[in-house]
């Protein structure tokens, strides 16, 4: 039996709107490091959707790749960023920030998410501590949209950690390295203007959303980091070919591609989480989005990893195991009916 893979929403190539484009233009000669016509369609059309006309972008290749330079290019050397213990940049990324030479400040997180009131208090903690001199001072706030467990920040938790971060003089960054699967989600209220309202910088996601590769940073203030180009440069993250990325975002964000992409895959882990819910699985967060966690046990697995490729998240006891199937903008219907047929 051919095993169906959905350990993750990154296995497939790209949309074939892109690489119908890649192979129309790939004779085409422009100039390097991003300054061409395709990089800039680009920009302009996500300036558009995020109605923020005078937005700073920059492509970089990927997610990590992402953080590690916005968090270093904003924090001093005295700063860390505060981040949920489940955070990407607090487990999944080994250590990148660190290496960077920040250290990422946990903090508590319930279904993936940061509080406003864990926020305050990590940075009233900070201020009242008489000693806070020999301390790493909380410089930023990370999160992401959807977070690691598949979950969404309200529009008004979102809100509340803005005030906060405003309150305190520091910046907003979010991670939307799935943000294609938030903005396609019906149970989602947080849109592209927002995240530049609410946001200090934030990245749309490419890699996990339709193209091959890339990341599209977004400060929605210009120059609110000074000379980033020369940071991105610096740390070997300017790609001399950049019009591959730009020409990727142009065509994501043509004719609603990029959001259309995110319903696909909404679709498709809709019509799963019902069959799993129906055979009587159970889910292990309230995640809307297109990752589906599960806790199974040993038997479960078994029998379930026989014919589907799952992702193994976390064990939370000796018999247990929680996996996550993930679905993308090229799930197709077909593997979805063979899935819920093997359930």
């Amino acid at each position: 039996m051919e095993r169906l893979l959905f350990a993750s929403d990154y296995q497939e190539g790209a949309h074939p709107e892109i690489i119908k484009r890649l192979a129309e233009t790939n004779f085409e000669k422009s100039a390097g490091y991003g300054l061409d016509s395709f990089s800039d369609a680009a920009r302009e059309k996500i300036r558009a959707a995020c109605a923020a006309p005078e937005a700073e972008i920059h492509f970089l290749a990927g997610g990590t790749q992402a953080n590690a330079v916005v968090i270093g290019g904003l924090l001093r050397p005295y700063q860390g960023v505060i981040a949920a213990k489940t955070g990407h940049v607090a487990t999944h990324e080994a250590g990148a920030i660190e290496y960077g030479g920040h250290k990422v400040l946990t903090v508590p997180e319930k279904d993936g998410k940061l509080s406003a009131g864990d926020v305050r208090a990590c940075l009233a903690a900070y201020w009242q501590d008489e000693n806070r001199e020999h301390m790493v001072m909380p410089g930023m706030v990370y999160l992401s949209q959807p977070t690691e467990y598949g979950t969404l920040y309200s529009l008004s938790e979102l809100t509340a950690i803005h005030a906060i971060c405003a309150d305190y003089r520091i910046p907003l960054y979010v991670d939307g390295a799935r943000l294609a699967y938030a903005l396609g989600c019906e149970k989602n209220d947080v849109s592209l203007p927002d995240l530049a309202r609410l946001a200090d910088v934030f990245y749309i996601g490419g890699t996990k959303c339709g193209a091959l590769f890339g990341e599209a940073v977004v400060f929605p203030k210009p120059s609110t980091v000074p000379h980033f180009f020369t940071i991105v440069k610096q740390n070997g993250a300017l790609l001399a070919k950049g019009r591959i990325t730009g020409l990727q975002f142009d065509t994501l964000f043509t004719d609603g591609l990029y959001v259309r992409g995110g319903r696909a895959g909404i679709r498709a882990a809709d019509r799963i989480r019902e069959a799993l819910l129906k055979k009587g699985y159970r889910l292990t967060f309230p995640s809307p989005t297109n990752q589906i966690f599960l806790t199974l046990d040993k038997k479960q697995l078994a029998r379930l990893s026989e014919g589907i490729e799952m992702a193994f998240f976390e064990a939370p006891d000796e018999e247990h195991a929680i996996m996550r199937i993930a679905t993308s903008w090229a799930t197709s219907e077909e593997d979805v009916n063979e899935l819920i047929a093997r359930l």
